[in-house]
């Protein structure tokens, strides 16, 4: 806590010690804590009852948050053909298949989620040790290896947002941003603990979301009451 900024340290101060708020209440203090000029991201973190090391257990997927997240997101598409044609169409900033593989192997990554035709991957495939480490490589469960790809562009580029759990199985996610009024915030972050509460792995005993949290950008957490 030394090495943080006297504005963090007065925002922690005024959280309540370890104490689980309801998502309202919590909304309404980070807020308050978020003084910087920039509009700060808020995002949700849940620590969840799995074993990251057995693939029955992690979770993964994709979600289209009521209100957004504030921001149009950069995807690209690989397809060819009239599918090609549909995603430029939709948006897409970026449309090719094995060329542009290549240029991600190349080092260009100029963009936020991959989505891709199925038949794409047979060339998509060989960006896994470059796009699998970032979350970005294509993917069914996360609704990025799709038949309809103008469609996923579209969604994607409003806002709908790609999860996965970490080793220690903990999943964090843009919720909105400072500007959003209390309402919408809580309106997202209370949607998204629901959609994360159907993906419970069958072999989970017990509580499946352990804790969560809410902070901003620069902001210290505060805990939910879940």
């Amino acid at each position: 806590m030394a090495t943080r900024s006297k504005r963090y340290r007065a925002a922690a101060e005024r959280r309540p010690a370890a104490q689980a708020v309801p998502v309202p209440e919590a909304v309404k203090m980070v807020k308050s804590f978020a003084k910087t000029k920039f509009d700060e991201t808020v995002e949700l973190v849940l620590r969840l009852n799995i074993d990251s090391k057995q693939s029955t257990q992690n979770v993964r997927g994709s979600f289209s948050l009521p209100h957004g997240i504030g921001r149009s997101a950069r995807v690209i598409a690989f397809a060819e053909g009239e599918d090609a044609q549909k995603a430029a169409e939709a948006g897409a900033v970026e449309v090719g298949s094995a060329e542009l593989v290549k240029k991600i192997l190349d080092g260009w990554m100029e963009f936020d989620v991959a989505v891709a035709h199925p038949q794409m991957m047979k060339h998509v495939g060989r960006l896994g040790k470059v796009l699998g480490p970032q979350g970005k490589m294509p993917s069914p469960k996360s609704g990025t290896v799709t038949e309809d790809v103008a469609r996923a562009v579209r969604e994607f580029r409003a806002g709908k947002i790609e999860f996965r759990n970490d080793k220690g199985g903990n999943v964090q996610v843009p919720v909105g941003k400072r500007s959003f009024g209390e309402a919408q915030l809580a309106e997202n972050i209370t949607a998204m603990l629901e959609h994360v509460q159907t993906m419970r792995p069958g072999g989970v005993k017990g509580l499946f979301i352990q804790a969560a949290y809410l902070s901003s950008t620069m902001s210290p957490s505060v805990k939910l009451a879940v």
